[in-house]
């Protein structure tokens, strides 16, 4: 059974992403809920998942839980969903086997920051493939207010509009601007790696949880566990840093 529609599947064609609308149910939703707070209550411990921690943009002075990476392989049924009807959904779009590049949270709790125009491609992606498809699932209702994904739909045909590791330019997104994208708990959206995205704050009084799990094609390789070796000594998880050193996010 095809997870993805042939109309589905030609909106993905045109526009560089597609939303899927309540993919998952209430109980799945609640299932996804939970295992996401039993990953933000996991303590945080050298060499397994990595947690990236932001100072709330309501006391500068307060830790929030900024985002969640690399859980799978310590959360078994994180890994049976990212690896099973996820990656069958992708493996359509690409119109050929697919395999997990890099599995994400972004909890955007409650006064986090937002994320700055970019392409997934620009963070350094090419080393490891020509193209990704990122599934967005809605942990929470995710809106204007509380800073939903923004996306700019056909723009992903003209490949890198700026350079790796920085965020786009007013002058590099002239033509285009990004669209809020508001979904429920459940819907799912799949989006080219070369569409340019980004959110706004949060500014509501509640979480905007949403799960990030990218592919790319089986035949460019499995680089999953380079690539996230690579980032831990470039740009470790909070507990894994040297002190008095400082890191900075890029894109």
């Amino acid at each position: 059974m095809s997870l993805l529609s042939a109309a589905q599947r030609a909106l993905f064609d045109r526009d560089g992403y597609v939303v899927v609308p309540g993919l998952f149910d209430n109980r799945a939703v609640a299932d996804l809920a939970r295992w996401t707070t039993e990953l933000l209550a996991a303590p945080e411990v050298p060499g397994r998942h990595m947690v990236y921690g932001e100072p709330s943009l309501r006391d500068q002075k307060t830790r929030l839980v900024q985002r969640i990476e690399n859980f799978c392989p310590f959360h078994a049924d994180f890994d049976g969903l990212l690896n099973g009807p996820l990656l069958a959904g992708t493996a359509q779009l690409f119109a050929e086997p697919a395999v997990m590049f890099k599995d994400k949270i972004n909890f955007k709790l409650p006064g986090g920051d937002g994320f700055k125009p970019h392409q997934d491609q620009q963070a350094g992606w090419t080393a490891y493939a020509s193209l990704f498809i990122t599934v967005m699932v809605a942990v929470d209702d995710a809106t204007a207010e509380n800073g939903c994904l923004e996306i700019a739909p056909g723009q992903h045909r003209r490949g890198m509009l700026g350079p790796e590791w920085k965020p786009l330019t007013a002058r590099e997104m002239e033509g285009f601007e990004l669209t809020p994208l508001s979904t429920r708990a459940g819907d799912v959206v799949f989006f080219d790696s070369y569409v340019p995205h980004g959110s706004q704050p949060n500014l509501s009084d509640g979480p905007r949880r949403v799960l990030y799990v990218t592919y790319n094609r089986a035949r460019e390789g499995d680089h999953r566990e380079q690539y996230f070796a690579e980032k831990r000594r470039n740009f470790p998880p909070d507990i894994e840093r040297e002190p008095g050193k400082h890191y900075v996010f890029r894109v």
